[in-house]
């Protein structure tokens, strides 16, 4: 069971990238998906959410419409387009996912919460 973060670069301020998370062994159908940032020496914090049908979504105040999260079930695939990156948005992005046992289309219950992680990807914003 894997989740494998993708689409990590060095990128200028102003400039865009697009991650992907893809889940291997399990199917996303069942689960919100979060993307998390964590910066050097800082904690890791939740950047995006999305519910299991893609119905609730929910961003980190400074990433509002910058950022879009959304995902491909029949992919197991979460993708997070992020445009306009500012040199604050340097770190290591994680997708974690948080099973929804009720069917509910609930968001991210914060880091802690979550069921699993992938191991992340860099993103590096500088000029």
């Amino acid at each position: 069971l894997q989740l494998v973060e993708s689409g990590g670069a060095l990128v200028q301020p102003g400039g865009s990238l697009n991650l992907s998370c893809v889940a291997s062994g399990f199917t996303l159908h069942y689960y919100a998906v979060g993307w998390f940032r964590q910066a050097p020496g800082k904690e890791r914090e939740e950047v995006s959410c999305i519910s299991m049908r893609g119905v609730n979504t929910r961003y980190e105040e400074s990433v509002k419409g910058r950022f879009t999260i959304s995902r491909d079930n029949a992919k197991s695939t979460v993708f997070l387009q992020m445009n306009s990156l500012k040199v604050e948005d340097t770190g290591v992005y994680y997708c974690g996912v948080y099973a929804d046992h009720h069917g509910i289309d609930r968001l991210c219950p914060g880091a802690d919460g979550m069921n699993r992680w992938g191991s992340g990807t860099l993103v590096t914003v500088s000029a």
